[in-house]
């Protein structure tokens, strides 16, 4: 049996003490400790959890195998290139960091070193989508709103790299195409910066994505909709639900209580609802521990570091357009 990973967190608000605990739990990670730049929260999570503080990002590098890090998007590129340069994996939550080159020198460096890494696009692991992700197969039509009720504290970052980014690596992961064009709005309500937006990706094969995100909504939603020959999926991130709609061509002999549906040219299709089972899963610890797979089983990292690379780009592709339509 292969050893759990040391494993040791940096940055612990909201999400951060999330991951401390989640590490803590799972067997397959020794959570050494952690590190904060502010030793008043330091000690009042040495005090509440009994977690072990360092004193300094270097210190918790020289001491772990895996580095969590959940800091601002702000530190993520220097913090990352600080345990890549001595040999240690990364964890880096959404987005990767905030340029595409910064991302790019990650990507060189983790292959320099012979190290993995993984970004925490954690709607890859929500229960919902994992019970339909492999119906979901050429998808021609794709439509996200992703709404967040109003949160001060949530209006340094454009609403795209916040909200948005979420449902374009999900698509991103489901349309193995490339993109060949970009549409995209906003509107500024609050914020200094777009707090609505609206994109529409269009790609090679002909898909089309149309996603909105907003911070200003009256209520929160996460939701997908993919639409495909012969199929209509719906996934509700938020409740964790999902609606799988499949058609087929009807028999010769339809029974009383098949539901058909006949287009202009005589044309019969007959319908079947699916309730595909949703995984009792935490999304989190999941994204977690398919990365401690990775490093100690080979398993392949579900979201590498390539990939979030690939969503920053496209979101901040989407973000400049979204300003420029505001301005």
């Amino acid at each position: 049996m292969k050893k759990s990973l040391k494993a040791g967190v940096l940055g612990t608000g909201h999400l951060g003490k999330i991951h401390l605990r989640l590490l803590h739990q799972s067997e397959k990670y020794d959570l050494v400790g952690f590190y904060d730049e502010n030793k008043a929260v330091r000690d009042k999570i040495t005090e509440e959890y009994g977690f072990k503080a360092f004193g300094s990002v270097a210190e918790l590098i020289d001491n772990v195998e895996m580095v969590d890090i959940v800091t601002p998007t702000l530190f993520h590129h220097e913090l990352a290139k600080q345990a890549i340069e001595e040999g240690k994996h990364v964890f880096i939550e959404k987005p990767i960091t905030q340029t595409v080159s910064q991302a790019k020198e990650l990507i060189a460096l983790a292959k320099k070193h012979k190290v993995l890494g993984q970004v925490g696009h954690v709607e890859r692991f929500n229960p919902a989508f994992l019970a339909v992700k492999n119906d979901i197969n050429d998808s021609m039509f794709i439509e996200t709103h992703r709404l967040a009720e109003f949160n001060p504290r949530g209006t340094d970052v454009p609403v795209v790299l916040d909200l948005m980014i979420h449902d374009i690596d999900t698509v991103l992961s489901v349309v193995d195409t490339p993109i060949s064009t970009i549409s995209a709005s906003g509107v500024s309500i609050i914020s200094e910066t777009p707090d609505i937006a609206n994109a529409r990706i269009e790609f090679e094969n002909g898909c089309v994505a149309n996603l909105t995100a907003s911070r200003i909504s009256l209520k929160n939603m996460r939701k997908a909709r993919f639409f495909q020959k012969d199929a209509y999926i719906s996934v509700d991130y938020l409740d964790k639900k999902v609606e799988v709609v499949k058609m087929h061509d009807a028999p010769k002999d339809i029974g009383d209580f098949d539901m058909v549906l006949e287009n202009a040219k005589g044309k019969k299709k007959r319908i079947f609802f699916d309730n595909p089972e949703i995984p009792e899963v935490n999304a989190i610890l999941m994204e977690l521990e398919c990365f401690a797979d990775a490093i100690t089983n080979n398993a392949p990292v579900i979201v590498p570091l390539n990939q979030g690379k690939n969503a920053l780009e496209i979101a901040l592709q989407i973000t400049a357009l979204v300003e420029k339509s505001s301005s």
